[in-house]
């Protein structure tokens, strides 16, 4: 046996179950996952192959004769009278009738839900009262007309649960300490059916996959996951917990929260996960639930009537991308898959704690898939729902504070994600500083890709997304960024053609324009042409800049050549985003610069304008384009020096990346951004 198995079998006994057995079996029998790997740990829980032979055998047998089918119920309840007893697998659920004083069971596929049910059994089993156990239950039938309460001719005389009737923490917790954080992580990865030794399954891929998790083992955690088709996003909530429901299409305030007809609560008080599974088809959704669903987000609490209600249930979604991570980056926004109801609420997009990048997650294949040992899904789906309990949200103060641009939300999102993992990982609360760190950038990562989008969608509220951490010991600052963030280079490293130079600048409402300014020079007599899709505020500032130049052509040193070129000039949108800019100064540099005949210094940006008079205008602000040029590949920036002052309210990770280099005429700048002085 390999030294995983045979450790993780010496340690957890009888909570293991191989995988491979789960999905040979599955494959021919639509039932339960915890009833198949119940009867495989009873019948094949060796190594011999001709006892799982035999073992397979039994499980089949036992499936036929005693798992009950709900289109059989009235068949069933047949065979019981006829035979007078007999053994069945079902879920049992219980409760309490106060005005009988009586508890009643009901047996879900066997079809009634009047079943006399031993008192002993409620106080054995306290899950029977908790949304019901799988369990193997003999049923005998006897008809008595003095029973007290509803007469049922159906008795359970005994109940063998098939999930668990009981969990034990703290054996639990004791057994964590017996693995190392890689062995541990693989047996998670293992116990959701996949074989963390594949060559393909990197440390970030495996903690990828496990943040899956995150939502049943943290109350009130809001996550998404947008990535290709075939992936797994819901196996979790389908097979995993029986804790959790998936959603497969829209649903109603009524059903989700509160029916105020019935007075019965929603999904969000019933289950510890609500997930909806393809989110692009809530088109129809009435925005009523969406508007409920962002407070509820927030707090965990929700109004309906008079009443404020509370729930535990985190909110998860899955959605498939249907174009590739690199065309959205480019094109929109990573939210872009999301239908219009909820992508329109960016109130609501903010309350999501955690992105997972699901393009990073391959599709699934069967070499991916494990033959070793994992834990049995009841017990791991137990083990998640008892720390849903227990709090880990101040472990990051151990050794590390949160950077100045994470504000509440942010903090709450990063705290919680951190909270999750640390119950998934360490759920004995023992790590190192370097493991805490991991954790750390994790959390985020996650959270900041949230922000990265709510930033292009929304601009100036969310710009702050240089998501850092501290270390209390050293004072060393470190920044945590999302792949996917600049992967587009738009801003060459290499320099470009004499005559083409790289503009940003920022509009009353923040929003950041980049453009790419390119001039070109034809023989004539110092005339200029402005493309046609330059116009408004662009248009008037090129004219006010060609206007300075040719009034100080002779003290440029540009004299001759200006009177006796054409120039032409085309300004490319580089965001696609149509924010006009204001680049007189990228325009004085760029004729500079094809007069001549040399390119400006590489990735460099020209920042400010020219008022009418030819003085210099300085930039609104200097934060928001300042951060979209580096996180575009600019390397350099030419600033006003009227803008010094603001180079203060600059993140740490765009100053240690972008050289300012400031000037205070239009001669200065366009020698220095040519590397002239």
């Amino acid at each position: 046996m390999p030294s995983l198995d045979r450790k993780a079998n010496e340690i957890f006994a009888g909570r293991l179950v191989r995988k491979d057995l789960v999905r040979k079996v599955k494959v021919g029998a639509n039932v339960p996952v915890y009833v198949l790997e119940y009867l495989l740990g009873k019948y094949c829980a060796t190594d011999d192959l001709q006892a799982i032979e035999a073992g397979l055998h039994l499980v089949n047998t036992t499936l036929a004769n005693n798992f009950v089918r709900p289109d059989e119920s009235n068949k069933v309840q047949a065979m019981v009278r006829e035979k007078g007893r007999h053994t069945i697998i079902d879920k049992v659920k219980v409760r309490y009738v106060a005005h009988e004083d009586k508890y009643w069971a009901e047996l879900v596929n066997f079809g009634h839900k009047y079943v006399h049910v031993p008192d002993h059994y409620v106080r054995q089993y306290d899950l029977l009262l908790m949304g019901g156990i799988w369990a193997q239950v003999e049923i005998r039938h006897e008809y008595d007309e003095e029973v007290k309460g509803k007469k049922s001719p159906f008795w359970i005389d005994k109940i063998k649960p098939i999930q668990l009737g009981s969990f034990d923490l703290e054996e639990y917790l004791e057994c964590r300490r017996g693995f190392t954080s890689e062995e541990w992580v693989d047996l998670l990865i293992r116990s959701i059916g996949l074989e963390p030794t594949h060559k393909e399954f990197t440390r970030r891929l495996k903690l990828l996959i496990l943040m899956r998790l995150l939502s049943l083992c943290e109350p009130n955690y809001n996550l998404i996951e947008l990535g290709p088709r075939g992936t797994g996003k819901s196996y979790a909530y389908q097979e995993v917990s029986p804790y959790a429901i998936l959603l497969t299409g829209p649903t109603t305030v009524a059903n989700l929260f509160y029916n105020m007809a019935t007075g019965k609560m929603g999904l969000v008080g019933l289950w510890d996960a609500v997930a909806f599974d393809e989110i692009a088809d809530l088109q129809k959704m009435p925005k009523e639930v969406v508007t409920t669903l962002k407070t509820y987000c927030e707090s965990g609490t929700f109004a309906r009537g008079k009443e404020s209600l509370t729930g535990h249930a985190s909110i998860v979604m899955f959605g498939n991308t249907n174009q590739p991570v690199e065309v959205m980056v480019q094109s929109s926004h990573l939210f872009q898959p999301l239908p219009d109801v909820v992508r329109e609420d960016w109130a609501f997009l903010d309350r999501i704690h955690y992105y997972i990048p699901g393009w990073e997650i391959p599709k699934m294949r069967i070499e991916f898939f494990t033959e070793h040992y994992g834990f049995v899904v009841n017990y791991l789906a137990e083990a998640l729902k008892e720390l849903r309990r227990h709090n880990f949200t101040e472990v990051i103060d151990r050794h590390y504070s949160l950077g100045s641009h994470l504000n509440a939300r942010d903090v709450k999102a990063v705290r919680k994600t951190i909270s999750g993992l640390t119950k998934l990982l360490y759920p004995h609360g023992e790590f190192t500083k370097e493991e805490l760190a991991e954790m750390v950038e994790v959390a985020l990562e996650g959270r900041r890709r949230v922000k990265e989008q709510l930033k292009k969608m929304g601009s100036f509220e969310y710009h702050q997304t240089s998501f850092s951490y501290i270390d209390k010991e050293t004072r060393e600052e470190r920044y945590v960024g999302v792949p996917e963030q600049g992967g587009t280079e738009r801003i060459s490293t290499d320099p470009l053609a004499p005559g083409s130079v790289y503009t940003a600048s920022v509009d009353e409402q923040g929003k950041v324009g980049l453009y790419r300014l390119e001039v070109g020079c034809s023989p004539g007599t110092g005339k200029l042409q402005i493309a046609g899709g330059l116009s408004g505020s662009m248009k008037e500032s090129i004219k006010r800049a060609f206007a300075y130049i040719k009034g100080h052509k002779v003290e440029m040193g540009i004299g001759h050549p200006v009177d006796n070129t054409d120039f032409h000039v085309e300004a490319i949108d580089l965001l696609n985003n149509r924010v006009p800019c204001e680049p007189g100064m990228a325009f004085i540099v760029a004729i500079y610069s094809a007069l001549k005949k040399q390119s400006v210094l590489p990735a460099l940006v020209v920042m400010g304008d020219l008022s009418i008079q030819g003085n210099i205008k300085p930039l609104r602000s200097l934060a928001e384009p300042l951060q979209v040029a580096m996180e575009n590949g600019a390397r350099r920036a030419l600033i006003p020096l009227e803008n010094k002052r603001n180079f203060l309210e600059v993140s740490g990770d765009v100053v240690e990346k972008v050289d300012p280099i400031f000037y205070s005429d239009p001669m200065m700048a366009a020698m220095k951004a040519l590397g002239m002085t």
